[in-house]
C-alpha cells in the first residue's frame, strides 16, 4: 500500500480515536489547548485547532472535559482543560474497551 492510499485508509479509524487521544492527554492534568495540540503533533494523532476546538466544545457538553480561565503574564486569560470526573469514568470505559478490542484482535490471529 502506497503511504497517501494508507493515509486516506487510516483516516477514519484515527479520526474515530481522536476523542480517546484527547481525553487520554486532558486526563494527564490541566492543560492549555496549545498544549494538547503539541502533544498530539507528535503521534498519529496530530491536527489543527480547527478540529481540537470542535471537539474539547463536544467533550465539554458531554460533561466529560470542564475548563477554567486562568491568568497569565504572557498576555490574556487562558482556558485550560481538564477531566471531569464523569470524564474520568469515561476514559476509564474507553480504556477498558480498548483492552478488549486489542485481545479480541489478538485471539483471532491465533
Amino acid at each position: 500500500m502506497n503511504p497517501i492510499t494508507e493515509e486516506h485508509h487510516f483516516a477514519a479509524i484515527k479520526k474515530g480515536l481522536l476523542e480517546f487521544a484527547v481525553l487520554r492527554v486532558v486526563g494527564s492534568g490541566e492543560l492549555y489547548a496549545a498544549d494538547i495540540l503539541t502533544r498530539l503533533e507528535k503521534t498519529e494523532f496530530a491536527t489543527q485547532g480547527g478540529t481540537l476546538y470542535p471537539l474539547l466544545s463536544k467533550l465539554r457538553r458531554e460533561g466529560w472535559v470542564n475548563y477554567e480561565w486562568q491568568e497569565t503574564s504572557l498576555g490574556p486569560p487562558r482556558k485550560y482543560y481538564r477531566l471531569t470526573s464523569q470524564g474520568r469514568n469515561h476514559l476509564d470505559t474507553l480504556d477498558r474497551y480498548w483492552k478488549t478490542i486489542d485481545r479480541t484482535l489478538l485471539e483471532l490471529a491465533s
